[in-house]
């Protein structure tokens, strides 16, 4: 019986291989979008839940508040952790870990190692990183004592055993003991390194009076706190007040500041926190690319639905002469059940046949390892295939219901014809389709109109060819960068301690307000040298620029941009200019006021930012090069920076590059978005194309008669469109305003961002129009010119 079931099945597919085709591949197209979105998901969501007590594991962040605003920090002041230990009797272990970049040598071999980590020895206690090598409880107790990465290890030490062996740390050469081997660090983890450095070696050694140090600075670690089964997180959060008080509360007011510590989970700091801008993801983009894969699954179930219900009255005589023999409505429903089920579970496997193929393409398209194939993780796979039979049971349930209640004696005497229920359920289908399709497009436009305003805002300075190099704070820093003179190509250079699209030093100012009174502030600050400006084409609205003529820049001078101006409550920038300030041992007057201009990405706002002259504070060299013969430019540069720091790697990236890397998250979400709007547009068109056929074959004989009686070809192209056209304009009132107002959501994140127009609504109406009116006409046109005689000698 089940043989005669697939004998059937096979044939019936084989017979009708154009329908079968388009269903099998919109199906399997759908799929391995589903699957492909699924594998990013899972990912996103399995950020550092891989520790087996990552339930039990909190970051301590704090928010700084000041007179002029509140400062969302990811970490506390360096003491905290420490003494928070032992009075808070919740804590089963705590840690510190602190981003840094350190040199490492060993022999000719040295690397600036730019994801370097402090942590403290419970490190390996809170968090399940396996060691290939070493005691976990002691590798990182004493001081200039290090862990490396299994990879890292290899680049010093090769094949050799690294443990006990020694390496130099930083230009002064301190010795660090190899303590441990660590297996590299998964990619979806919020802690990342390649070498982690005992925390002692800084706070003893390389900066003594950290942890002594209260204020919070910019400059801290990031603290995570392994808490005891049970702990009731509200309560804990409301001891830390008195805590701070007791420690800092004198010290913080004598600064017109305050600080309130609080919790957040291990596993929702990824996609949940704000406190680390580019280094988060983003929730809002992972529920989003779930609900696309949802309805890129639907747009192809309705395909399959609409496909199989139309040919429903081709097999009409074939019920009813199997059901005249004898054949149960049960046993036909289960027959053309099992055919919707053969036709999903081909599809499954030519969508891991799809997938395993652009797994490589999609990592990199998605900007990280999601996956290292399909077979990584069987359960997925037994997922995808349980899903296809699900969705081949449910797309078959009504049609094998409908086949199967046919009359025998109605089908056999040819009255047989499918209702007005079958075909409500299409047009209900297709409506559906065209609304999601219209949606999806709708939703392209805006994203691609918010990143082309990302990328040709006027930033308010001048990022091209501008060469940056790292020097780490070398002491040869301002003779390499005097020796640039020499170089042909280097138009100018400067130092700097930040540029565009860097982490900022934040300081405590004190700048007086409009009232004349001193107003403390916590502002982004810029150290530079007497060019940077000028080099930069940054404008000034107010006041000068620093200037070589007054010998007291270096010391009494400041320039601050519009937005603190503003903060400090000038009406206008000019009111600004010789204004007191006091900031790190420094006091004097403001000279002038610059022209806002974006330090950060446009989703940030633009913040205070003040300016001094401090070249012994200043490790960047930013470097004007001219495009001809960069190639040989870049190679003099190389040689200069051998000749006079040979210990120390050449660092260094062009800022225009690195600046565009800070949108390279929402363009990689873009393009996602864009590929996955073709394949539904494409699968809906799939659909859509075996419909129109469909309903063109049925109507044959009345074109036939409309052509006899005189109907033109365009007549009965826009008799065979109107159905359709029609539907498109309905989901197109149905699609906007609902697609509107999730997108005027998306875009609240961005602090600088385009708005929602009418003419991307109306260009995602025509744009559907158009691919409909295509797909139909190609089969309409064809019916249109057919000859008649033909088509009726048939009947």
């Amino acid at each position: 019986m089940l043989k005669n079931y697939l004998t059937t099945a096979l044939r019936n597919l084989w017979k009708r291989r154009a329908f079968s085709l388009i269903n099998i591949l919109g199906l399997s197209v759908g799929m391995t979008a589903c699957f492909l979105i699924f594998l990013y998901v899972r990912f996103e969501f399995s950020y550092d839940s891989f520790h087996s007590k990552a339930g039990r594991i909190y970051r301590l962040v704090c928010n700084v508040k000041t007179p002029t605003e509140t400062i969302k920090a990811n970490g506390p002041a360096w003491p905290v952790l420490p003494n928070m230990k032992p009075v808070f009797p919740e804590i089963e272990s705590a840690v510190r870990v602190a981003t840094v970049s350190f040199l490492f040598r060993k022999g000719d071999i040295k690397y600036q190692e730019e994801n370097s980590l402090l942590a403290d020895p419970d490190f390996f206690k809170v968090f399940d990183f396996p060691l290939l090598q070493g005691d976990p409880n002691t590798c990182l107790k004493e001081p200039f004592s290090a862990v490396f990465s299994a990879t890292t290890a290899k680049k010093y030490f090769g094949n050799t055993d690294p443990i006990g062996q020694t390496i130099l740390l930083a230009q002064k050469g301190w010795p660090v003991k190899v303590t441990g081997v660590m297996k590299d660090l998964p990619e979806n983890s919020r802690v990342s390194g390649d070498v982690i450095v005992s925390m002692s070696t800084e706070t003893l050694h390389l900066n003594q009076g950290l942890e002594d140090d209260w204020q919070w600075s910019d400059y801290h670690p990031i603290c995570y706190l392994l808490l005891k089964p049970n702990t009731n997180i509200r309560t804990l959060e409301d001891k830390f007040p008195a805590f701070i008080e007791n420690r800092e509360g004198q010290a913080m007011r004598s600064q017109q500041m305050a600080s309130t510590l609080s919790l957040e989970p291990l596993k929702a700091v990824y996609l949940y926190s704000t406190r680390d801008g580019s280094k988060n993801g983003n929730y809002k983009n992972v529920y989003l690319f779930s609900f696309v894969a949802a309805i890129i699954l639907l747009i192809a179930c309705i395909n399959f639905v609409n496909l199989s219900t139309a040919r429903s009255a081709e097999r009409a005589k074939e019920v009813g002469i199997r059901k005249v023999i004898g054949a149960l409505q049960a046993q036909l429903a289960g027959q053309f059940a099992g055919e919707s089920i053969i036709l999903c579970l081909i599809a499954a496997c030519l969508s891991l046949l799809f997938a395993g193929l652009l797994i490589p393409e999609f990592n990199q398209l998605s900007g990280k390892t999601i996956s290292h194939g399909v077979f990584e993780h069987p359960a997925y796979v037994v997922l995808l295939f349980a899903a296809s039979l699900g969705i081949g049971l449910l797309a078959g349930i009504y049609p094998a219901l409908v086949l199967s209640s046919f009359k025998p004696s109605i089908v056999l005497k040819g009255r047989f014809t499918t209702g007005s229920r079958g075909n409500v359920l299409r047009k209900g289908l297709v409506f559906v389709q065209f609304t999601l399709s219209i949606a999806f497009i709708i939703a392209t436009i805006v994203v691609y109109n918010q990143l082309k305003y990302m990328r040709d805002q006027d930033l308010g300075f001048d990022k091209q060819q501008l060469m940056i190099i790292n020097t780490e704070g070398d002491p040869h820093l301002k003779a390499f960068r005097q020796s640039l003179k020499e170089v042909p190509g280097v138009v100018s250079a400067s130092l700097a301690s930040d540029v565009p699209g860097t982490q900022t030093l934040i300081l405590n100012c004190q700048i007086e307000n409009y009232k004349g009174d001193l107003q403390v502030a916590n502002m982004d600050s810029y150290f530079v040298d007497w060019d940077y400006i000028d080099q930069y084409k940054i404008k000034m609205v107010a006041g000068r620029a620093f200037s070589r003529d007054f010998q007291t820049d270096t010391t009494q001078a400041m320039v601050i941009n519009e937005a603190a101006a503003k903060m400090f409550g000038y009406p206008t920038p000019q009111q600004a200019v010789g204004r007191r300030f006091s900031q790190v041992g420094r006091t004097g007057r403001i000279i002038g006021v610059m022209k806002d201009f974006h330090i950060r990405s446009l989703q940030e706002e633009i913040k205070p930012l003040s300016m001094r002259i401090e070249p012994d504070y200043c490790y960047l060299v930013s470097v004007k090069v001219s495009t001809d013969h960069l190639p040989a430019t870049l190679s003099a540069i190389e040689n200069k920076w051998k000749s006079i720091v040979p210990y120390r790697p050449l660092l260094y990236y062009f800022l225009d590059e690195h600046f565009d890397r800070q949108y390279r998250s929402e363009e990689r979400f873009g393009k996602l978005f864009l590929y996955f709007t073709v394949l539904a547009i494409f699968i809906s068109c799939m659909g859509l194309f075996g419909l129109a056929s469909y309903s063109i074959l049925q109507r044959t004989k009345e074109i036939a008669v409309r052509k006899v009686l005189g109907a033109s070809m365009a007549g009965i192209v826009n008799l065979l469109s109107r159905d359709f056209l029609q539907l498109v304009v309905i989901s197109f009132i149905v699609a906007s305003p609902v697609t509107g107002w999730l997108m005027h959501r998306w875009l609240q994140d961005f602090a600088y961002r385009v708005t929602v127009r009418i003419w991307d609504f109306l260009a995602a109406g025509l744009l559907v129009l158009l691919i409909t009116l295509l797909t139909i006409s190609v089969k309409a046109i064809n019916a249109a010119i057919a000859n008649p005689i033909k088509s009726l000698r048939a009947e």
